[in-house]
């Protein structure tokens, strides 16, 4: 009887959450824009390796993408606490829209190069990187300090579902739409979620804006993390996991087509299996099925994931690779989960979108990750480019966790 009332109060906890209008209309605006995100990455990394025939192309043009994070994501932190945060994320929607419409005329009118690609990712990147810091906070503001934790559940398995849904999509929409069509439908995707986001209630207490205060604003947060050996586990196994698991998604591409012998749709697939995996895992931990500590549950699934990596770069099939991604899925949803929640949970209001901007620097080292992995396909082939990413990240989530875990405040 008791383990019932266990399982039944986050999925009441969920009904009531999405019975909220506001909290309904974020959640399916994050739902929609991320899954154009991962779209448009997948089209042109597929667009990169058909024109150049480059695995280092791809990782290049994907890795713009990515790294504004690394450059912007404090500085995004710090601007939320003193700009309204609905219409930050309103900009992060109209920009990228302008872009991908831009592409998409290039497209079709027959002038779009690789070039034009890249710098199309990293405009809308910047715009990317101010996720972490406004939208996700938004949706624990909108849940309230007593639902932070199913309502940042929800969100990330809702998260992994948009990076099942938007390569599956990039890879079908490449092949049948070609880049014109994909980037059409991005943005009016795009410009229909700014929209829904001018109806939504959302009050900030914010502060006035100086420019000087920036970086002594992030600056307080590296402080404070310094005295929470949680929060620098976070930090410091998101970095890990961005610069040395996440790198392979650029090489999705090379090792769909050239490996495995694919089609587009089948590497859409393929860039969707780990997320389906992390779709199921983390609607196991919202519905209260997986219970275990937050910071097992984080450094645990991140090292489950890379020892995934390793199979599936060693997989002689293309269906067997797809399992296995599917089956490290489980890893990055108790990862994915507890990323954000460890910080809403250890740290005061006043800190947490400069802790969150951090954490979106942290996963901005992503394109360090992705340009490395990218030298060594061209020196050794993705499967081993892939194997040797791995197992470093692997070794380094290992020692630091136990660092980590022998230290005190």
């Amino acid at each position: 009887m008791e383990s019932t009332q266990k399982t039944a109060r986050p999925r009441s906890a969920a009904r009531d959450l999405l019975a909220s209008p506001d909290f309904l209309r974020l959640w399916l605006v994050g739902a929609f824009a991320n899954a154009m995100r991962w779209l448009e990455l997948l089209a042109s990394g597929l667009f990169a390796y058909e024109t150049t025939g480059s695995a280092l192309a791809v990782t290049a043009v994907v890795a713009a993408r990515q790294l504004p994070q690394l450059v912007f994501g404090a500085f995004a932190g710090a601007v939320s606490e003193a700009v309204n945060r609905k219409l930050i994320v309103m900009l992060s929607l109209i920009a990228p829209a302008c872009v991908s419409a831009v592409l998409a005329w290039l497209a079709t009118t027959g002038h779009l190069v690789l070039w034009q690609v890249a710098l199309g990712n990293l405009v809308s990147g910047s715009m990317w990187a101010t996720e972490m810091s406004t939208r996700r906070r938004m949706v624990g503001e909108v849940a309230g300090s007593h639902r932070i934790v199913p309502a940042i559940a929800l969100d990330s398995t809702t998260s992994a579902a948009t990076r099942m849904i938007g390569p599956l999509l990039g890879g079908a929409a490449f092949q049948w739409l070609h880049m014109g069509g994909t980037y059409t439908m991005t943005a009016l995707v795009q410009v229909l979620g700014a929209l829904a986001m001018a109806g939504l209630a959302h009050t900030q207490t914010t502060r006035r804006f100086a420019f000087g205060r920036i970086l002594v604003d992030i600056a307080e947060g590296v402080a404070f993390a310094r005295t929470k050996s949680v929060i620098l586990l976070v930090f410091a196994i998101t970095i890990v996991t961005n610069a040395f698991a996440f790198a392979y998604s650029a090489l999705v591409a090379p090792l769909g087509l050239g490996e495995f012998g694919v089609s587009p749709s089948l590497v859409g697939l393929l860039a969707a299996g780990e997320p389906i995996g992390a779709l199921i895992g983390g609607a196991l931990i919202a519905a209260g099925f997986l219970r275990m500590d937050r910071r097992l549950a984080f450094a645990g699934g991140a090292a489950f994931f890379m020892c995934a990596l390793i199979v599936m770069a060693l997989s002689p099939s293309y269906w067997l690779a797809l399992a296995v991604m599917v089956a490290g899925g489980f890893g990055t949803a108790g990862f994915g989960n507890m990323q954000s929640t460890l910080i809403l949970t250890e740290a005061p209001a006043e800190m947490r979108s400069r802790l969150m901007g951090i954490v979106t620097v942290c996963i901005g080292t992503g394109p360090i990750g992705i340009l490395a992995i990218g030298l060594l396909a061209g020196q050794f082939g993705p499967r081993h480019a892939i194997v040797i990413m791995a197992s470093l990240g692997l070794a380094a989530t290992i020692a630091l966790s136990a660092a980590l875990r022998r230290r005190r405040p």
